[in-house]
């Protein structure tokens, strides 16, 4: 066997932590543990995606690597799917490529538009998947906190105005995940001025966009002056459609460049799920698509949670599917409170080491997967295991 030693693009990527709470708590075959540390829910995808998925299941078309950018149809509906909320026109023979999933898009859109040394800003706390993927890419990421507060998370503007430099080539934001921060208009105008201003991309990820809470209103970046030309758009099927396992996402952009975002995905993964796509087109399209109610669903059980964790230091999130508690706060590491929970309480929460420079301290609470019934009495669980 050859010496092994870690490849340089490896360095900096330490993993999501997510995976080892997941297998931990697999691991311990106990119905009672609590599942909040990964994004996933119990709330079943649009009937009529399921419906078209096994119909189509049995399709030779379906069966094959081609066409190499997606079906058709769900490229239309992709499209369409953007065009509603930025009210900007795409051509999505032109404009759209399927990905197999959000996060492949995501590290296929960073290969086609950065070079080593380029500097990516981000929020902090962001998902520690993005980060990896910018350091895969030999991107640097550039930190900007979210600012806590008992009302939610603010951009920190101070400090988005002091972040970029010569070297910055994209800005990457990810809406709601995983601290439930929703950028306001302010916020968002701030940064695509700066956008403008330094000549940069703005990645999107738009996965969980429409997951808001206390009924505020969706804001793309591409609505805003000269924004459309510099704005890629990238979507999932997995948190609005609720449809993790068909791994289907989309990217929607400038035409100058999708050309290289489409030959660096044939050069990736080649191709999409073929049996996932039809589904897929089918959940977006549908005016039934079942994301009110779950919305209704969702907020529940967050408005369930925030009240249990009433005497703790937690942020409370403004949509997505997770928040966030200070475990320095209580006096130990987000680690430590991690194991604690697992063992004395029966709760599986990610400590979000990786996270960015101030997340570490944070422990993700998931409330998407886990009925309000069972999220009741977890305040009283976790003061019994602090004891």
């Amino acid at each position: 066997m050859p010496k092994f030693t870690k490849v340089s693009r490896l360095a900096k990527v330490p993993g999501i932590g997510v995976d080892r709470m997941g297998n931990a708590a697999d691991a311990a075959c106990d119905p009672e543990i609590l599942r909040l540390e990964n994004l996933d829910t119990d709330i079943s995808p649009p009937s009529i995606a399921i419906e078209t998925t096994r119909n189509g299941v049995d399709k030779d078309n379906n069966n094959s690597y081609l066409p190499f950018f997606g079906l058709e149809i769900l490229r239309k509906a992709a499209v369409k799917r953007v065009e509603r909320v930025c009210n900007v026109p795409y051509d999505w023979n032109k404009q759209c490529i399927i990905s197999a999933g959000g996060m492949s898009g995501i590290l296929n859109c960073l290969l086609a538009t950065i070079e080593p040394g380029d500097e990516v800003i981000v929020t902090d706390p962001t998902y520690a998947g993005i980060i990896n993927r910018i350091h895969m890419a030999q991107g640097i990421p550039v930190f900007v906190p979210l600012i806590p507060s008992p009302q939610g998370w603010r951009l920190d503007l101070e400090a988005l105005q002091k972040a970029t430099s010569p070297r910055t080539k994209m800005f990457l934001m990810s809406p709601g995940m995983p601290t439930g921060h929703i950028f306001s208009y302010e916020e968002w105008e701030a940064v695509t001025q700066l956008c403008l201003k330094t000549d940069a991309w703005l990645l999107y990820d738009a996965a969980m966009e429409r997951i808001l809470y206390d009924g505020r209103s969706i804001i793309h970046p591409a609505s805003f002056p000269n924004m459309q030309d510099r704005t890629i758009t990238v979507g999932a099927a997995s948190k609005e459609l609720r449809m993790i396992g068909w791994r289907v996402g989309w990217i929607i952009g400038p035409q100058e460049i999708m050309n290289d975002i489409g030959l660096v995905s044939l050069s990736n993964v080649v191709c999409q799920t073929g049996i996932s796509m039809e589904g897929v087109a089918a959940g977006l399209s549908s005016k039934e698509d079942g994301l009110k109610e779950a919305i209704e669903i969702w907020e529940e059980r967050r408005n369930t949670l925030l009240y249990e964790l009433k005497d703790f230091p937690v942020i409370p999130p403004h949509g997505g599917w997770s928040l966030l508690l200070d475990a320095e706060a209580l006096g130990m590491s987000s680690q430590k409170l991690s194991e604690l929970l697992l063992q004395k309480a029966k709760i599986a929460a990610t400590p979000m080491i990786g996270w960015g420079n101030q997340a570490a301290k944070y422990l993700r609470f998931v409330f998407s997967n886990e009925p309000k019934e069972r999220l009741i009495g977890i305040g009283e669980k976790i003061k019994r295991a602090l004891v």
